[in-house]
């Protein structure tokens, strides 16, 4: 089994507070759960209203699919444009 672990940090420049930014978080969540059947959450800075850290998992057993599911994730994220990509961090894990 293999556990590929994507971590993604977001700047929410369009919120003012933690109330919109949970909305546009929420959202992204939702797609992201839905549109690549992948386990996602938003898993650090929820006090900040324009930074969101979320976290994303994908199980297989294959390496290669887990890789490529987590780096359409972050594609996807990227080209949506609802929050700007600071940074994010890739891990595969072998169970």
């Amino acid at each position: 089994m293999v556990v590929g672990a994507l971590t993604i940090t977001l700047h929410v420049p369009e919120s003012h507070s933690l109330k919109e930014k949970r909305q546009v978080v929420s959202s992204l969540l939702a797609r992201i759960r839905r549109q690549f059947n992948v386990a996602a959450a938003e898993v650090g800075d929820q006090d900040t209203w324009q930074l969101a850290t979320l976290g994303v998992v994908c199980v297989s057993g294959d390496r290669r699919h887990a890789d490529e599911m987590c780096q359409k994730v972050l594609h996807w994220v990227e080209e949506d444009g609802e929050a700007l990509l600071s940074s994010s961090r890739f891990e595969l894990v072998n169970l």
